[in-house]
Parts: C-alpha cells; structure tokens; sequence
C-alpha cells in the first residue's frame, strides 16, 4: 500500500510517499481501506519529534480517517463494505489501516468522504475536554483560543449545543468573523490584544477556557477566569513554562487541567465516539452543527497540506484525500 513515511524528523520536506506492507488487524480491530484522513496539529508536532507515537502505535503520521471496512476481526456490528469513520492511534497517512472496534462510527449517507474525516479528532478532543473535563454547563462561559482551528471550532459549536456562551480569539479579522459565524457571541484578534484578560471580564469573565497556546498565556488566562473556573490545556504552541501566581489559583479556587486525548484508553474514546454518534452526528443532520471543511490535498500533495496548517491559514479543518 502506499503510505506517508518519514526521513527522520524535522519540516515537511521530511515526508515522502513509499510502498509499504498493509497493517494486519488483531482480534476487536477492523481493517479499513482509507478513503480520507484529517490532517491535525498533532501531526505535525510528530512529524518535529516532539509527539512520539505510543508503543504499539503505527510510526505513520494520521490520527482519523474515513473509510471503508475490508476486514473483520471478531464479533462486530460492522461487516466488510461498510462506510465508517473513527480516530485511531497512527497510521492514517496510508491507503489501509487498523481501526479499533469500539471506536469505529458508522458514516452518514449524508456526509462525504472528506467531511466525515473532518470529524473524530476534533469533536471527540472538544467533547472530551469541555464536558469530560471542563463540565461546562448551561449558562456558563467559555472562552476558547484558536477559535478558527479544527479542535477551536468544534468547541464553539458544541458551547452552543451545551447553552453555553462562547469567547473566541483568533490571528486575524477573517478567522473572527468565522468564529462568530460559528456562534462565538464575543472575538479578540490575539496580534493586537495579548492582554486580554480584561477584556473577557468585561464580557462577564470566562468559566471555562480551552487552550492550545500554553505559556504565554497563562498568567491572562487566570486572571480572566471567573471563581472556580477551569483551565483547560491542550497544547504548548506558546511554550510549556511560564510562572504561576497560586495566590489567584487559592482565591479564586481554580482549576488548571493537562489534556491529550491519544494516550486515552480505548474505553474512554469510545465513550467519545458514542457522543459524536449520539449527539453530533443528530445535530449535523438537523442543521444545528456545520462541518467545517477549510480544504482538501491528495497524499501526494501531504507537504502542502502540512504547510498549510504550519502557516496558520485554515479555517477549519485540512483533509487528504487518499482512496477511489
């Protein structure tokens, strides 16, 4: 099959297209021929050599796909020419891969190729960590950072879905206004409001908050949090150490959370996946949630796509289009 492969790590001129042995399932995994794979940060920071794959995990670059089922290992409501969707642990960067039973979600007839691999990384990370973690209720508010990123608009989405109002901060006046067209209620531009703290308290302070940007955010984000809010973070794209002032952290009885769905049991993904079938994929049918496709690239085109995302020009999710 081909697959992404890398030469060793670094920048995207490190990826290349090779032939390789097709993955062979285990018992409770099905084979699945990958018709389309979501490109997602993660990705690129394993392509760095700074997210190494679990042990056991496929060294191939991907984390969700949408397919179809060639294989069957052990009881499944599943069978061979089965359209699915799911999140897997590696590998999705190839014409085949495994995807463990329990997580695999059977695809909309409604939805292409493309649009239901859009899906599993970014609303079961927003599930995960807004209602999992941050137990967002109806009423509260949260403020989410890269509001016009895969995982950040998924977030706002789910807010709306939850009765909860939603902040959002974005790099530009193009991605704020998709925030909002998204739902966000109140947008900053982060290049020209680094403190914003104020201003989120000015809008009635944030309950909750969602982070993928790490330290150069910290001491803002504590500052804008309402008593017993949570910070939630997601990635260290502003770096990983910055000073803490636990003075706020004892007033205000806050909460500080690390989170990375991929090192996640599979029981608890696929409690993950039973939200995304039970309650998004309803939603998307009914017209409450949109699916946020920015743009699609063949595998062949994986250094573009990566590119893309490394330059923070999505809005939205990058997809590869691998089957036919």
């Amino acid at each position: 099959m081909k697959a992404v492969v890398q030469n060793g790590a670094g920048g995207a001129d490190t990826l290349r297209l090779e032939n390789i042995e097709k993955p062979i399932p285990q018992d409770g995994q099905l084979l699945i021929r990958v018709m389309a794979a979501g490109v997602n940060r993660a990705d690129i920071v394993q392509r760095e050599g700074y997210y190494p794959a679990p042990p056991g995990a496929s060294p191939i670059l991907g984390l969700e796909i949408s397919g179809v089922v060639e294989e069957v290992r052990g009881v499944s409501r599943f069978q061979p020419g089965d359209a699915v969707l799911g999140l897997v642990q590696g590998g999705a960067y190839a014409e085949y891969v495994v995807l463990d039973d329990a997580l695999a979600i059977a695809k909309p007839a409604g939805l292409g190729w493309a649009e239901a691999a859009s899906l599993p990384e970014a609303w079961m990370t927003a599930w995960f960590n807004l209602v999992d973690i941050g137990q967002l209720v109806e009423g509260e508010h949260a403020l989410i950072h890269a509001g016009a990123s895969g995982v950040g608009v998924a977030a706002i989405q789910l807010t709306r879905l939850l009765g909860v109002t939603a902040f959002a901060s974005a790099g530009s006046s193009a991605k704020l206004d998709y925030c909002r067209q998204m739902g966000a209620e109140q947008t900053f531009n982060w290049r020209e409001t680094s403190a914003f703290s104020a201003l989120v308290r000015q809008w009635g302070g944030a309950d909750m908050i969602l982070d993928p940007i790490g330290a150069s955010y910290l001491s803002e984000n504590i500052a804008s949090l309402n008593p017993d809010g949570r910070l939630v973070v997601i990635g260290v794209m502003g770096g990983a150490k910055s000073p803490l002032n636990l003075g706020q952290l004892l007033m205000k009885r806050l909460t500080v959370r690390g989170s990375t769905l991929r090192p996640q049991t599979v029981e608890r993904k696929a409690r993950l996946a039973q939200a995304l079938e039970q309650h998004v994929l309803p939603a998307i049918s009914e017209g409450m949630v949109k699916v946020t496709l920015d743009s699609t690239y063949p595998l062949e085109a994986v250094r573009e796509a990566h590119l893309q995302m490394e330059g923070n020009q999505n809005q939205g999710k990058i997809v590869l289009l691998i089957g036919k």
